[in-house]
C-alpha cells in the first residue's frame, strides 16, 4: 500500500474526466463529464483526512475485497482504479463493464468492492483516489496464489531386486509460488533434490528422490507430499514399491513333539520358505553324506522312521527363485532309547556264616549297575532338550539315584551289623581262650608236690620248661 498527492485543481478533474469518458457508454459520457466537473468545482481541502487501504492475497478461483477507507471524511469523492487506471467505481457508479466487480458498501468514509473469480490476470496494482485538495491516492497490491495443477509421482522401474537403487521423480505443475516437495517412504521421510521451472509467471517443481530398496520395502508406500500457500491440508500422491528378493528358509521339528530324539523314534522336519517371487522347489540333502534310505521326502516335509546312530548329521534344506538361493540347516543327534531301572530289593541278613557277606556285596553290585548305566546314557547336551523334556529327564534320574542310595546305604548297614557281630565273637573266643591258659599254667608243678611249698617251688621253676608244655586249643 501507498498514498501520493495529485495535482490540484482542474488538472485533476480534466483527467478524471477524460479517463471516465473513455470508458463510459456513449448514453452516459455527457451525464458523466458533467458530474465530474461539478464535483470537481466542490473539491474541499484535504486537511485532516488521511487515505488507506491493505494488500489482498486471494486464491484462484475465489472472490478477493478492495476497500478504500478515510479517516475523518468530509464527504469527499471516493474513487476505485484497476491496475490499467481505468475506473472501476467512481462513489457507488460503475463505469467499467466487467460484472466480476460488484459494489459491497459505499459511504462517506469507505468504499468496498468484491472481485469474484479472481484468474492470475487480475493480479497488480488497484489504486484508491480521494479528491481533496490536494488530492489522494492510495494503492493496494492484489496477490493471486495457485496452487498445482497436477501432480505425478513417476518411479523407475515397475519391479525392483533388494540391494538396487531405483530412481523417484516427482513433478508439481503450473503453481504461483513454486511449491515444496517433501518425500516420506511409509511414515520416515526422505530428503530428495529439487529443481524449479518458471514460465509466465508459473512455477513447475521437478524433486529426484534416489531409493535403495531392501526386501522389508516390499508394499511399503513411497509418498510426493508438496506445500503450497495455496493449499489446505496434505496434497500428495504415491506409489507402492514392489521388492523381490531370495527365499528366507526356516526348519521346525514337527516330530516329536517333546524335541528329544532318542533311537526307536520317528522324526520329522518342515521347511518353510518364503521369497518373492514364492520359491516354486524346495529340496532336503544331507550335508556331506547320503540321505538315509529308510528317509521319506515329500514336498517341504522329511520323515524319518525308527532313528538309529546312524541317523546322525546335519540335513539342508535349500530354495531358489529367479533373485537367488537360500539354505537352513538342523543337526540331528540321536540319543540312547530311556533306561528302565529295577526297584530296590531287601536282603536278610544273617550273622551264621561268612558267605553272607559275598552274597550282599553281589547284590548290591546287582542292583547298583543298571542305574549308573542308565546315568551313562543321559544326554550330555542340554541345548538340545526343550526345557520341559529336560525337567522330566531330571525328575527319573533323581528317582533313580535315590533309589540306588537307598540299596546302597541298606547294603553298607547290613556289613557294618555283620562285621560288628563277627568281631564280638572273635572277642569272645580270644578271651576264653586267655582265661584257659591262665590256670593251666597255674596248676603245673602241684600235681607231682607233696605239700604247698614243694608245689610252690616247682611251679617257679617250671617256668624254665614252660615251653615244653604248652598246651593248645583248637
Amino acid at each position: 500500500m501507498a498514498s501520493a498527492v495529485l495535482p490540484s485543481g482542474s488538472q485533476c478533474a480534466a483527467a478524471v474526466a477524460a479517463v471516465a469518458a473513455a470508458a463510459a457508454p456513449p448514453g452516459l459520457r455527457l451525464r458523466l463529464l458533467l458530474l465530474l466537473l461539478s464535483a470537481a468545482a466542490l473539491i474541499p481541502t484535504g486537511d485532516g483526512q488521511n487515505l488507506f487501504t491493505k494488500d489482498v492475497t486471494v486464491i484462484e478461483g475465489e472472490v478477493a475485497t478492495i476497500s478504500c477507507q478515510v479517516n475523518k471524511s468530509d464527504d469527499s469523492v471516493i474513487q476505485l482504479l484497476n491496475p490499467n487506471r481505468q475506473t472501476i467505481y467512481f462513489r457507488d457508479f460503475r463505469p467499467l463493464k466487467d460484472s466480476r466487480f460488484q459494489l459491497l458498501n459505499f459511504s462517506s468514509s469507505e468504499l468496498k468492492v468484491s472481485l469474484t473469480n479472481v484468474s492470475i490476470s487480475d493480479e497488480g496494482r488497484y489504486f484508491c483516489q480521494l479528491y481533496t485538495d490536494p488530492p489522494q491516492e492510495s494503492y493496494t497490491t492484489i496477490t493471486v496464489l495457485v496452487p498445482p495443477r497436477n501432480l505425478m509421482i513417476d518411479i523407475q522401474k515397475d519391479t525392483a531386486v533388494e540391494g538396487e537403487e531405483i530412481e523417484v521423480n516427482c513433478t508439481a505443475m503450473a503453481s504461483k509460488p513454486a511449491t515444496t516437495i517433501r518425500w516420506f517412504k511409509g511414515n520416515k521421510e526422505l530428503k530428495g533434490k529439487s529443481e524449479v521451472e518458471e514460465w509466465s509467471d508459473m512455477y513447475t517443481v521437478t524433486s529426484q528422490l534416489m531409493l535403495k530398496v531392501h526386501k522389508e520395502d516390499d508394499g511399503v508406500p513411497v509418498i510426493c507430499q508438496v506445500e503450497h500457500p495455496a493449499v489446505t491440508g496434505n496434497l500428495q500422491t504415491q506409489r507402492y514399491l514392489e521388492v523381490q528378493y531370495k527365499p528366507q528358509v526356516h526348519i521346525q521339528m514337527t516330530y516329536p513333539v517333546q524335541g528329544l530324539t532318542r533311537e526307536g523314534d520317528a522324526f520329522e522336519l518342515t521347511c518353510e520358505a518364503i521369497g518373492k517371487p514364492q520359491p516354486v522347489m524346495v529340496t532336503w540333502v544331507r550335508v556331506d553324506d547320503e540321505m538315509p534310505q529308510h528317509a521319506v521326502l515329500s514336498g517341504p516335509n522329511l520323515f524319518i522312521n525308527n532313528l538309529n546312530k546312524t541317523d546322525n548329521g546335519t540335513y539342508r534344506c535349500e530354495a531358489s527363485n529367479i533373485v537367488g538361493k537360500a539354505h537352513s540347516d538342523y543337526m540331528l543327534y540321536v540319543y540312547d532309547p530311556p533306561t528302565t531301572i529295577p526297584p530296590p530289593t531287601t536282603t536278610t541278613t544273617t550273622t551264621t556264616t561268612t558267605t553272607i557277606i559275598l552274597t550282599i556285596i553281589t547284590d548290591t553290585a546287582a542292583t547298583t549297575e543298571p542305574a549308573v548305566h542308565g546315568l551313562t546314557q543321559l544326554p550330555n547336551s542340554a541345548e538340545e532338550l526343550d526345557s520341559e523334556d529336560l525337567s522330566d529327564s531330571r525328575a527319573g534320574e533323581e528317582g533313580a539315584i535315590r533309589a540306588v542310595d537307598h540299596a546302597v546305604i541298606g547294603g553298607v548297614v547290613a556289613v557294618v551289623v555283620f562285621a560288628m557281630l563277627c568281631l564280638l565273637i572273635i572277642l569272645g573266643r580270644y578271651f576264653a581262650r586267655h582265661k584257659g591258659t591262665y590256670f593251666t599254667h597255674e596248676a603245673k608243678g602241684a600235681d607231682d608236690a607233696a605239700d604247698a611249698d614243694t608245689a610252690i617251688i616247682n611251679a617257679e621253676g617250671g617256668q624254665n620248661n614252660s615251653e615244653e608244655k604248652k598246651e593248645y586249643f583248637i
